[in-house]
């Protein structure tokens, strides 16, 4: 089985990209999925703590290989130009068995602009900064919060994914706070 971590929103926070990779590393994951938002705090958005996009850029180049990233709301030209994998594609279609995990940031597909998803299906993003799972009809909509800036009081966060289990966790602890398991 395979094992993913799942996080969005650095934001080029370096304190928190490297609490990330600490937790990277301690749940032992095959693939750190990001939802971006990586390097540019962005207009609405104070500098979030340890703001570096510099050092964000060299820890995120050291691990090229084991990142998959979509492209954010601040990500541009320039970002992709500074780091060594791709950053500018607006979503990604990962099959898990017979279902499908959509990934993508959520400034333009998200719970309000849904794509077009079958019952069981996987919308995921970040953008809100704000943990997320709500069950819809015809997708499941799963946010795993912000790394650096997170909003309405969640907790510095990220995810897990096993294949069958997504796992809410706290950034500064690692504890478990939510679980969703998807079913067929």
């Amino acid at each position: 089985m395979f094992r993913w971590m799942i996080a969005s929103d650095i934001h080029g926070s370096a304190l928190y990209c490297g609490k990330m990779f600490g937790r990277f590393d301690a749940e032992k994951a095959d693939r750190l999925i990001l939802l971006g938002d990586l390097l540019y705090h962005g207009p609405r958005n104070d500098l979030p703590e340890g703001y570096a996009p510099k050092e964000v850029i060299t820890m995120l180049a050291a691990r090229a290989d084991q990142l998959f990233c979509v492209r954010g709301n601040c990500e541009a030209e320039v970002d992709q130009m500074v780091l060594p994998f791709p950053v500018m594609a607006d979503y990604a279609l990962l099959p898990v068995g017979k279902r499908l995990i959509y990934v993508t940031h959520g400034h333009l597909a998200n719970e309000q602009t849904p794509p077009a998803l079958r019952s069981g299906d996987i919308l995921l993003h970040g953008h809100t900064h704000i943990p997320a799972c709500t069950e819809h009809d015809t997708y499941t909509y799963i946010n795993p919060g912000s790394v650096s800036i997170p909003k309405e009081n969640s907790p510095h966060s990220y995810m897990t994914f096993d294949g069958s289990t997504f796992l809410w966790k706290d950034l500064n602890t690692g504890e478990a706070y939510r679980e969703y398991v998807w079913r067929e």
